[in-house]
């Protein structure tokens, strides 16, 4: 893992996020992957597992609700590379309505383990809203 290839994978994590897109999730995950939405959280396991979460098709504390399109996007870049894990930060930012204003930022920290496939095993995130 590099910067370079990192940063292709955050871009692709966006536009997965963006489109709900199931392949373009699924990509993005080992077979095995474990997913913490908070560091506290029990992890989703499996990258079926994940792409339901991300899809909001789970019926548990780990499904996530799906964001309207158009009131959503974000910005993510590597800032730390040692073999296999990736540290990431960068923002969300979410509106009310397609096209509005932006009501809300977040920043965001990933820490994230990579397979040899470029595969992420192992994702957490770690974020703040803005004031």
């Amino acid at each position: 893992m590099d910067h370079q290839i990192a940063q292709q994978w955050l871009d692709r994590y966006v536009a997965a996020w963006l489109s709900y897109d199931r392949d373009a999730i699924g990509s993005l995950f080992s077979d095995d992957a474990s997913y913490r939405y908070h560091p506290w959280d029990e992890p989703v396991i499996g990258r079926d597992a994940v792409v339901a979460s991300w899809l909001g098709e789970r019926d548990d504390d780990h499904a996530s609700t799906r964001d309207v399109a158009g009131t959503y996007d974000a910005a993510y870049a590597p800032i730390a590379v040692d073999g296999d894990v990736v540290v990431a930060t960068g923002t969300s930012s979410y509106r009310d309505e397609p096209g509005g204003q932006v009501t809300q930022t977040f920043a965001n920290c990933f820490v994230m383990r990579f397979d040899g496939d470029g595969r992420c095993r192992e994702f957490t995130e770690y974020y703040a809203k803005h004031p």
